[in-house]
């Protein structure tokens, strides 16, 4: 069987997670970096996910490379499974996210408030930015995944 480039088990895999990880981590650091952003319910979601999104790469990058160190691939059916189950409930959960990030961000924006003083909008901005990136590599491994799932 030929090897898809990110399915699980891979170097294109371990990239992809590599890639989630920093994007989520990033997000994460441009919300909550000295910002209050408990103020709005949709922040604390961005936070929450993407704190899971970090959780759930990093865990599959060691998979990923302890599989392309040692060169033992992962085919067992169950693990795959839930690998696909687990990119697709992230993937979607990480969309909703920087879907209202970015929607609450615009908001604030336009809404005559003063919350968005100095950068801080920018910041939130730049926040569902990176959480966009991440939901993008999230799907794309999700995909893979999926692909590879049949061939087991």
């Amino acid at each position: 069987m030929d090897e898809l480039p990110g399915a699980l088990g891979s170097s294109g895999s371990l990239a992809l997670r590599l890639g989630q990880a920093i994007f989520s981590v990033a997000s994460l650091l441009f919300m909550c970096f000295d910002i209050p952003f408990y103020s709005y319910t949709a922040f604390c979601f961005s936070v929450t996910v993407m704190g899971l999104v970090m959780t759930w790469s990093l865990i599959l990058a060691m998979v990923d490379a302890f599989s392309v160190f040692i060169k033992v691939p992962t085919r067992l059916p169950a693990l795959l499974s839930l690998v696909v189950l687990g990119d697709w409930v992230l993937s979607f959960m990480s969309l909703a996210a920087a879907c209202s990030t970015a929607s609450a961000v615009d908001y604030l924006i336009h809404s005559s408030s003063s919350f968005c003083q100095g950068n801080l909008c920018t910041r939130y901005q730049l926040s569902a930015t990176m959480a966009f990136f991440s939901w993008f590599l999230t799907f794309a491994s999700a995909l893979f995944n999926l692909w590879l799932l049949p061939s087991i």
